[in-house]
């Protein structure tokens, strides 16, 4: 099985890193991962069911937690490529894990552990059926194979 057969909604963004994304020592500040992540996050979703569409509908996806392991400094300038993708997807949590690409090497790999919520009452709703559908229907085709 290829890798693109086993991640679900797999999405690549290409990234440079820029002068404010830096610390005093000269490496991309931790914070600036989270950014980045959210960029590849909502990149992902925009086709199977977009930011603009939850909150028109009146939900929104949540992170409860991130997980970030840094493998190696990325500096000013570096160029690399994000990699998102849905690891888990069920009953009101879903994983979205990712991979920060640079010169072949991962530096950087990550986890986000997140729920959809009702934007009026703020509670936990279930996974937006289509979103879970697509997810299912993926699952499946691995499975047969």
């Amino acid at each position: 099985m290829s890798a693109q057969t086993v991640r679900p909604f797999e999405t690549e963004l290409p990234f440079q890193v820029k002068s404010y994304d830096v610390d005093y020592v000269g490496y991309v500040h931790n914070t600036v991962y989270i950014r980045w992540l959210e960029d590849l996050r909502i990149a992902m979703l925009a086709p199977h069911y977009s930011l603009e569409r939850c909150v028109k509908e009146g939900i929104s996806p949540i992170i409860l937690k991130t997980c970030i392991e840094y493998k190696k400094p990325m500096k000013l300038f570096d160029t690399f490529t994000g990699k998102v993708w849905v690891s888990k997807l069920e009953g009101v949590r879903w994983t979205v894990s990712h991979e920060l690409v640079h010169n072949g090497a991962i530096v950087a790999t990550a986890e986000q552990f997140g729920i959809f919520i009702n934007l009026q009452t703020r509670r936990p709703i279930q996974i937006p059926e289509e979103l879970a559908k697509k997810f299912r229907a993926h699952q499946q085709q691995i499975a047969q194979r």
